[in-house]
């Protein structure tokens, strides 16, 4: 089955920075799209960033040029590199695949910016 396991959040100060990972495991890694989400309590799910197969990216406009996606299809491992991190970046980040048209879902790091 599908799994995909977050690491890498917590506390970090203003400006600061933090490097998510996510381990997937029963997918063919190396073919799969792979994206980075945020949920804040009371909102819905937004896209952070996404890496195709290929490497191409796609970030919203609210993290580009402080956050970068990148992946190792050795290690199976997608990662999420955060930068010059704001109070607004807090909320749980949820790695994410689709597979044969089914979304699968990690179970979520919490990363909170504050002073």
């Amino acid at each position: 089955q599908v799994q995909l396991v977050e690491s890498g959040g917590g506390l970090v100060q203003p400006g600061g920075s933090l490097r998510l990972s996510c381990a997937a495991s029963g997918i063919i890694f190396s073919i799969s799209t792979m994206g980075w989400y945020r949920q804040a309590p009371g909102k819905q799910r937004e896209l952070v960033a996404r890496i195709a197969s290929g490497g191409s990216t796609i970030y919203a406009d609210s993290v580009k040029g402080r956050f970068t996606i990148s992946r190792d299809n050795v290690k199976n491992t997608v990662y999420l590199q955060m930068n010059s991190l704001k109070p607004e970046d807090t909320t749980v980040y949820y790695c994410n695949t689709v597979r044969r048209g089914v979304d699968y879902w990690g179970q979520g790091t919490q990363v909170t910016v504050s002073s």
